[in-house]
């Protein structure tokens, strides 16, 4: 029906002389029921339909009498609807929308279906919809309505036209579409409108886009596709191809429905006829079809997608084939039908997902490529199989060339026996040239992105650490717009075994070069990082570095430096956005760190820093200004976002909650790169003791006897003498081979004994690669390698930390073990 629910539908214009609102057409589902619909109502009635034309305003009314109904909603007055907007009527419920040209009222729209529930959000969208589309066709027609005198309200005849000005409300359609399933819903004046058999209508979006004309194609995708960017309400033209061959002009009226997330939950549609608004012309050349749908073709798959959708049903090919001469080979990248069974020789070998073959397997196919030539076949006989079985009722093949050079083959293939007219032949001549140049930009388009994507993913860490006491995942999208690769840049550095470093940051420019400096950068504050540097000497190393660098290039960071034994961090930002902080309840907030100017404007900038406190159960999310700002999107307006969506998110659950910062970006004008850390805390916090070595003949002596009574207090008694081995080691190796200050640390984390012995030299220890029999010394690494589980050299401070980690048995383990002992004795 005209309206979707409704039984019937009308159309009122005003009557200047007698002040009334006079019927001009009505249509109903079943024959009479129009007769509903009084002949005319007063302006100044109660009617839903007076109460529409005099407020502008969509009204909702029960029907209590044809012709006397009672109001009980509108938009100025929602307090006499129910708490949902919906009726409680157990009749019939009626609608009506006034119909308006800009500030001109023309009339109003009313419809009547059974039920109570006729006021939910689709309903109301409907109506305006429907309204929209009568009132263009009114404006354009110029029916606003008679000026003589109308008779007395009263019931018209079933099957009659009022005598006046009217509207044909039967050439409207309406659907609804479901973005996630891609489900179209339509009924039958809509198929009919877009040329579909309503038996044979499957409901996919493809087959409705199959009957547009293909000029229009893009346009209607991009309504088909909605976003909740979208404006609730905009209209389209397009035109569609009917049974007979001939093009119908259709306008499009629809609205996008969203969830409580902004997401895109349903489209709703209304098309109307409209070859009244443009005249039908012959259509575009197919050449000139080709050309436009290969103008817009970026990659290789789009190039074979225009060729198949440009050639195979203008010219009725069944089969058709665009491939590639790449090394030598043809490499297929469009077919259809898809599957190899259509080919024989060209099932020979695989290329990826499409078959490949070499020209000389074809004889045929070599020489129309030498000729550069186009070749037709009213019939395949005679050719070899592996061309035969493409076309046996006729087969053309158009050599690609591009630039003095072949850069592939198309083929069309007829089942039938198939005449190539004048036309046609100079179709398929003209397109060889448009295809092949198409193809060797496109073959570019997809070298340079491909390379891009290898330069962008070999600046990034391929994988985060795994950190103690929290999680951190990251997420980056490259702009949808220019060179797909881009400054952004992050980070996650273990600095010790309680101390990560998080980084991330954004060079100025979307190019290679903004890439290059922001690998440098990355490189240069991770090795400040390692070395041991406090977070604000770390940003002031990486802008000296940036300003020596030569570059007019300038970037923002953000740097934190988290304990993950206490959760205290500390902040410091270089003209990069603030971080938000989700805390454990879900409260969030900015965290207001004081900052400094971006790196690389001024050599002698400071960089303050900003103590944060991390409770067990926080979020803290860093990133870059592609996440919160564009040209479409305020700053603060960006980071309230983001701070909605990680109060809502589970913050058990980093990788979703990344997820859904991510994705509601959509079209990209500047890359985004985000890292989330949660902090967990640990769950048994570690034992720590320190001794400064004195240097004195018996240093060693001295440090293994405070490794001992360290041992003694914490009721350590497990691995004491490989310890106090690693111990002796190391201690001799920094007091024989350096000189300064030296250092012990211990630390006791789980199962995991950790000593770490710090000097004032840069140099790491070297294990020796042969040692002779009667040397007396030169094996302390050996044995540090054979008794520890990992052992390692760090940078520190301009010195070094060298470090051996020994397992600890279980508790239980050794319990077991001591009273087997001790049995044993018994025993014995």
């Amino acid at each position: 029906m005209v309206f979707r629910g409704a039984a019937a539908a009308a159309v009122y214009v005003p009557d200047e002389q007698s002040g009334r609102l006079r019927l001009s057409e009505a249509v109903e589902e079943e024959p009479g029921d129009g007769a509903a619909f009084p002949v005319s109502y007063p302006t100044s009635g109660r009617s839903a339909v007076a109460e529409a034309f005099r407020t502008g305003e969509l009204v909702w009314s029960a029907v209590a009498e044809a012709d006397d109904l009672a109001v009980i909603g509108s938009r100025t007055a929602r307090e006499a609807l129910p708490a949902d907007g919906a009726p409680r009527t157990a009749g019939e419920w009626l609608g009506a929308a006034p119909l308006a040209a800009g500030e001109t009222l023309m009339g109003c729209l009313a419809v009547r279906a059974p039920g109570g529930n006729g006021s939910g959000a689709e309903q109301r969208s409907f109506l305006e919809l429907y309204a929209d589309q009568v009132s263009m066709r009114m404006e354009t027609e110029g029916t606003r309505g008679g000026t003589g005198t109308v008779a007395d309200p009263g019931v018209r005849e079933p099957g009659t036209r009022p005598e006046s000005p009217w509207v044909d409300l039967g050439r409207m359609g309406s659907f609804t579409l479901a973005p996630v399933t891609g489900r179209i819903e339509a009924d039958r004046q809509a198929l009919d409108l877009l040329g579909l058999p309503e038996d044979r209508f499957d409901g996919r979006v493809e087959t409705v886009l199959a009957q547009t004309v293909l000029e229009d194609l893009p346009a209607l995708m991009s309504v088909l596709e909605p976003h909740a960017g979208r404006p609730c309400g905009e209209d389209l033209d397009f035109r569609v191809r009917r049974p007979d061959g001939g093009l119908r002009r259709v306008r499009l009226r629809f609205r996008v429905l969203t969830d409580d997330g902004g997401r895109p939950r349903r489209l709703l549609g209304v098309i109307a006829e409209a070859s009244h608004l443009r005249p039908t012309g012959a259509g575009v050349p197919r050449a000139q079809r080709l050309s436009v749908a290969l103008a817009a073709a970026a990659t290789v798959s789009d190039v074979s997608h225009a060729v198949v959708t440009a050639l195979r049903d203008p010219l009725g090919a069944d089969t058709v084939v665009l491939a590639e001469l790449h090394a030598g080979r043809l490499v297929v990248t469009g077919m259809e039908p898809h599957g190899p069974a259509v080919w024989g020789t060209w099932r020979s070998q695989w290329h990826s997902e499409w078959p490949d073959t070499s020209p000389g397997d074809l004889p045929t196919l070599e020489g129309v490529l030498s000729e550069g030539r186009t070749r037709l076949w009213a019939s395949s006989s005679g050719l070899e199989p592996g061309l035969a079985e493409a076309g046996p009722g006729g087969l053309a093949v158009l050599p690609l060339p591009a630039d003095g050079r072949m850069a592939g083959v198309c083929l069309l293939g007829w089942d039938e026996p198939h005449e190539f007219g004048a036309g046609e032949r100079a179709l398929l001549t003209s397109a060889a040239g448009l295809v092949g140049h198409a193809l060797a930009r496109a073959r570019s388009h997809d070298a340079e992105n491909e390379f891009t994507s290898i330069l962008q993913r070999s600046l990034l860490p391929r994988a985060l650490p795994v950190l103690p006491g929290g999680t951190a995942v990251a997420r980056y999208l490259p702009a949808t717009t220019g060179l797909a690769v881009g400054g952004d840049w992050y980070d996650v550095i273990p600095v010790s075994d309680r101390s990560v470093a998080l980084v991330i940051g954004d060079v100025q420019g979307h190019s290679a070069e903004a890439a290059t400096i922001m690998g440098q950068i990355r490189t240069g504050i991770r090795a400040y990082a390692v070395e041991g540097h406090p977070p604000d000497v770390v940003m002031s190393h990486a802008n000296r570095l940036l300003i020596g660098l030569d570059t007019e290039a300038f970037a923002t960071c953000c740097y934190v430096a988290l304990d993950v034994e206490d959760g205290e961090a500390w902040v410091v930002r270089a003209g990069h956005p603030q971080p938000v902080l989700r805390a454990p309840d879900g409260a969030t907030r900015e965290v207001e760190a004081e900052g400094g100017p971006p790196l690389g404007v001024i050599a002698s900038a400071d960089f303050p820093m900003t103590a944060l406190g991390m409770a067990p159960g926080s979020v803290l999310a860093l990133f870059t200004d592609g996440l919160v700002e564009s040209s479409k999107l305020h700053l603060e307006d960006g980071v309230q976002r983001v701070r909605r969506v990680l109060a809502s998110a589970d913050p058990g659950e980093a990788d979703r909650t990344a997820d859904a910062l991510i994705g509601t970006t959509e079209r990209r004008e500047d890359d985004v790169a985000l890292l989330l850390l949660r902090y967990d805390g640990l769950p048994v916090r570690p034992r720590r003791a320190s001794w400064s070595v004195w240097r004195l003949p018996d240093a060693v002596m001295h440090a293994r006897r405070f490794t001992a009574r360290v041992l003694r207090s914490w009721h350590e008694t497990r691995e004491t003498d490989a310890i106090l081995l690693v111990v002796s080691e190391l201690v001799t190796n920094a007091m024989t081979h350096t000189s300064g200050e030296v250092h012990l640390n211990l630390t006791l984390a789980g199962e995991r004994m950790r000593v770490a012995v710090s000097d004032s030299s840069p140099r790491a220890p070297v294990k020796p690669t042969g040692i002779d029999w009667e040397a007396t010394g030169g094996r302390g690494i050996l044995l540090v390698e054979a008794v520890c589980a990992a052992w390692g050299s760090v940078p520190l401070s301009g010195g070094k930390q060298v470090w051996g980690e020994i397992d600890l048995p279980p508790q239980h383990a050794e319990a077991d073990a001591e009273a087997g002992a001790g049995r044993e004795a018994s025993w014995r």
